[in-house]
C-alpha cells in the first residue's frame, strides 16, 4: 500500500545541497509507488510562534494568517515526514526551526509518524552533524510513537551543487525507494 510521503526542504537555496537530496529522496519514493510531495519552506510565509497561547491554552487555531497551518495539516496527514536541513553552526536552519515551533497547536496529532532526516554540511565528520539530528530528536521526543527511519548525511558540501557525485545522492534515492 502506498504511503503519503511529505518532504520538508528547509534550504534557503533552491537547488542547494540538502534541497537536491530532497529531490533524490522524492524520486526514489515516487519510483516505489508512494504518494509524494515536497514543500520548499523558503517559498512559504511562516511567521515565528508568538507564544500567545491561543493554540495551547484555548485549543483554537493559530491567529496568524500564513502558510504554517496548511503545512502542519499536511504533516498530520502524512505517513512519512522527511525533514531536510543544511547545517549552519552545527544546528538546523532557521526555516526548519520556525516550522517546528509552529507545530505547537497540533503536535499531539502527529502520532505514530515515521520520520527521516536529511542533513548537509561543509564538515566531513558525521559526528559533528549529530547535534542537528539530536535537535530533530528533541522535537520527536514531544510526539507520541514516532519512529526514525534513517538519516542521510551529505558531508563535505558547502556551495550549491557540490553534492553531485557524492554517495549521499544514491543514499537519498535508495532511502526514498525503501519506503513501502
Amino acid at each position: 500500500m502506498a504511503k503519503k510521503v511529505l518532504i520538508l526542504s528547509s534550504s534557503p537555496r533552491r537547488g542547494g545541497n540538502s534541497d537536491t537530496l530532497c529531490d533524490e529522496f522524492l524520486r526514489g519514493a515516487a519510483d516505489a509507488g508512494n504518494d509524494t510531495e515536497k514543500i520548499f519552506l523558503r517559498d512559504k510565509n511562516i511567521g515565528y510562534c508568538t507564544g500567545c497561547g491561543t493554540c495551547s491554552l484555548y485549543g483554537k487555531p493559530c491567529p496568524q494568517q500564513d502558510d504554517a497551518a496548511e503545512i502542519v495539516g499536511k504533516m498530520v496527514a502524512a505517513d512519512v515526514i522527511v525533514m531536510a536541513t543544511p547545517v549552519y553552526f552545527y544546528t538546523m536552519s532557521a526555516q526548519m526551526k520556525t516550522l517546528i515551533d509552529r507545530c505547537c497547536g497540533r503536535y499531539t496529532e502527529l502520532k505514530n509518524k515515521e520520520f527521516r532526516f536529511i542533513v548537509t554540511a561543509a564538515e566531513d565528520d558525521r559526528r559533528k552533524m549529530l547535534r542537528t539530528v539530536d535537535t530533530f530528536q528533541g522535537f520527536l521526543d514531544c510526539l507520541d510513537g514516532p519512529t526514525v527511519g534513517g538519516v542521510v548525511y551529505g558531508t563535505g558540501v558547502w556551495h550549491a551543487g557540490e553534492i553531485a557525485g557524492k554517495p549521499a545522492m544514491r543514499e537519498a534515492y535508495e532511502a526514498g525507494k525503501g519506503i513501502r
